[in-house]
């Protein structure tokens, strides 16, 4: 298949994307005119270019961090939830599992209930708009501490609303190992809130250890670095433990991987761990979903079938209930006759 067809082919087929934080999925036009109205001036393309300059994982937290500080007002978030859904609907996902961070909006001073709202009326609005199912994971944020994740998760629990579905752990992963979070894990699950991980993006395959162990993490974000513990490699996969992989994110860290053609997501998908491909953060990585699996097709050897299999497995490890799960597979079964 050549690129113009691969993107066209796949685009039709439904999709579930399964890690992917909201702030990251805005334009730059948006950038543009939260920075203008923030500070009265142009954002200069050098400026962008400059934000969107780093090395690591750390450089890149920084500049997340910067681009949340260019919100000045919780209806900002109307402009990111419009580029969020414009984003769904170009590369043909069918429902969204994504992460946001509340801790630097609070620290803001914003008003965490008045963000619920919003958060609220536009989730209901894509759904009316185009069809398209996207539930939020609100980030309990390692960076800050487990004092600020413990605050976090008591702040979800007493605002619940319609399409909030659990916590996730996200941040700097050297700065607050996945072992420190249990006490925040365990009071999610035990109110019956979904739970999921980033471990193994920055950090080695102990921290994938620690998710699953301590936090009893339902879903693992990256977890790249679980091949270098073959007896890891065999618990995710007889557990069926999903793996939401984002290649380009892990290769712009550089931390792992240093090109596309060694991501290990081939060796985790051969052996047998359950795969789901996701872009993390599109901004900041100048990737879109449909690009993730032409990198899988084009630089890692992955066949259509192979493709179809991951896509199934995103609505697998989705949190939809089995009947909607199977209706979905259904129709993707029926379009790729």
């Amino acid at each position: 298949m050549i690129k113009k067809e691969f993107y066209s082919f796949f685009k039709a087929i439904p999709k579930a994307e399964l890690h992917i934080h909201i702030e990251a999925v805005m334009s730059r036009e948006t950038i543009k005119k939260l920075y203008l109205k923030k500070n009265g001036k142009e954002f200069t393309d050098t400026e962008i270019k400059k934000l969107f300059s780093y090395s690591d994982l750390n450089g890149f937290i920084a500049a997340f961090l910067q681009v949340q500080d260019l919100f000045t007002e919780v209806s900002d978030f109307d402009l990111i939830f419009e580029d969020l859904k414009n984003y769904l609907v170009r590369n043909g996902v069918v429902h969204c599992e994504a992460f946001f961070a509340p801790s630097a909006f609070i620290k803001k001073g914003f008003d965490y209930a008045d963000m619920t709202k919003c958060f609220e009326k536009n989730l209901k609005k894509i759904k009316d708009e185009t069809g398209i199912t996207v539930w939020l994971l609100g980030d309990v944020s390692r960076t800050f501490g487990l004092e600020n994740a413990e605050n976090n998760y008591k702040m979800f629990k007493a605002n619940p609303f319609e399409g909030f579905i659990g916590i996730g752990l996200g941040g700097a992963e050297s700065k607050g190992p996945s072992g420190d979070f249990g006490p925040v894990f365990e009071k999610a699950l035990k109110d019956k809130y979904h739970a999921v991980a980033h471990a193994g993006e920055d950090v080695g395959p102990q921290s994938i250890w620690d998710a699953l162990k301590i936090c009893h993490a339902e879903r693992i974000g990256h977890g790249i670095t679980s091949v270098q513990d073959s007896e890891l490699v065999k618990y995710i996969a007889e557990n069926k433990i999903p793996v939401e992989v984002a290649p380009t994110s892990n290769v712009f860290t550089k931390k792992y991987v240093k090109k596309m053609s060694e991501h290990p997501v081939r060796e985790m998908f051969d052996k047998g761990i359950p795969v789901t491909i996701a872009t993390d953060d599109p901004i900041f990585f100048g990737v879109e979903l449909l690009d993730e699996y032409w990198n899988l097709y084009s630089k890692l050897n992955f066949t259509k079938n192979e493709i179809k299999h991951i896509i199934l497995n995103s609505f697998d490890d989705s949190f939809l209930s089995e009947s909607e799960k199977e209706e979905f597979k259904k129709r993707v079964e029926q379009l790729w006759k």
